[in-house]
């Protein structure tokens, strides 16, 4: 009896010390990772630039420690317009962008961040995750040595600040307007002259009368670069995006090599930020509004033609774009048809609640 007690325990003192010698070794096996992360963004905008911060520190909570991602403002790794470039070649590992500053390199890209008078962001996942937009992405991101991830969204935007007053599409025309991706090519269509100018130079450009106006996301951003004290006209709502997604494209060889547990802790924090980043926004936007308005922001709406001349343009540009490229060709169908789908079904519920709604709160009963 005695003897057996014993070979049982000599047996599971075995296992355990097996075990103890066992963990270290498959611990010591998986790699330290350390990345780089160019950004498009200032330090000072804690929302977005924030975003990043907390991505990376989420990924390296979850990995505890081995994988680590290290933010750098916009302009500090690379110039603005070169991160794409730089994830592609491998300068960086990864970015944090809106893909449709680099329209330049392919205007397909713009189905990546969101269209004039597109998906809202709800509509907008909705179609990256379970519409097939995701697939269609990767297909043309593959390309470029790139894998994509959704890893926040903006909602959407201001029309942005403006020097004058916008009371036509006349008013438009030889505007030099600080605007963005896709947005940018319909203003030209309209008679207006995009520039494309980094967040930290937009200030100066205005201030300096470089520009005649900018847009840049909404209130709580448009409030931190102060742009509204150099350009007093407010205008809503910025058309060219239904809502703004942000993008962090990732060099195709460094995805290859990372453990798969390191993989999924990088999607799991791109998804947290698709939901953390739209909340901070929703949650920041409203008393930044009020405090723009306190301090002399005029707060308006574009006029009904501008907005049927923008509405017009997008459709026209769609067609010219489809012509020109092949990766928008293929991606453009079933991205509208997407959106009529969706616009059906927001038409009959989310709409017509929140016009209700909308109308009622804030009314004395």
């Amino acid at each position: 009896m005695q003897r057996r007690r014993f070979l049982t325990q000599a047996a599971a003192a075995t296992g355990a010390g097996l075990a103890a010698v066992g963990l270290p070794a498959r611990a010591q096996s998986t790699p330290s990772v350390r990345w780089r992360m160019s950004t498009g963004w200032p330090k000072s905008l804690d929302t977005i630039y924030g975003s990043a911060e907390e991505l990376c520190k989420r990924v390296s909570e979850l990995t505890e420690g081995k994988f680590e991602i290290r933010a750098f403002p916009g302009g500090e790794l690379v110039p603005y317009a070169q991160n794409m470039e730089a994830v592609s070649n491998g300068t960086v590992e990864v970015n944090h962008v809106l893909s449709t500053a680099h329209i330049g390199t392919n205007t397909a890209l713009a189905f990546d961040t969101g269209m004039s008078f597109g998906l809202n962001a709800r509509q907008h996942n909705a179609w990256l995750q379970y519409g097939g937009g995701m697939d269609l992405l990767r297909e043309m991101y593959k390309k470029y040595n790139i894998v994509n991830f959704v890893s926040g969204n903006v909602g959407v935007q201001m029309g942005g600040v403006y020097r004058k007053q916008i009371k036509s599409v006349e008013d438009l025309k030889g505007l030099k307007i600080r605007v963005g991706g896709i947005g940018g090519m319909v203003l030209t269509k309209l008679g207006a002259i995009p520039q494309q100018i980094p967040p930290g130079d937009i200030y100066p450009s205005l201030e300096k009368g470089t520009i005649d106006a900018a847009e840049w996301i909404g209130p709580y951003d448009d409030e931190k670069l102060g742009l509204h004290k150099v350009a007093p006209y407010y205008y809503s709502p910025g058309w060219w995006e239904g809502s703004a997604s942000i993008t962090s494209m990732v060099n195709a060889e460094a995805w290859a090599k990372l453990p798969d547990t390191f993989k999924a802790a990088f999607e799991v924090a791109c998804n947290e930020q698709v939901v953390r980043m739209l909340a901070h926004y929703d949650t920041l936007n409203p008393a930044a509004l009020r405090r723009m308005v306190a301090e002399g922001a005029k707060l308006g709406f574009f006029p009904k033609d501008v907005m049927e001349a923008a509405y017009k343009a997008s459709q026209e540009l769609w067609t010219e774009l489809s012509d020109k490229n092949p990766d928008f060709a293929k991606i453009y169908p079933e991205w509208k048809k997407y959106q009529e789908s969706a616009a059906s079904w927001f038409r009959v519920a989310e709409n017509a609640l929140d016009n209700f709604t909308y109308a009622h709160v804030g009314r004395r009963s």
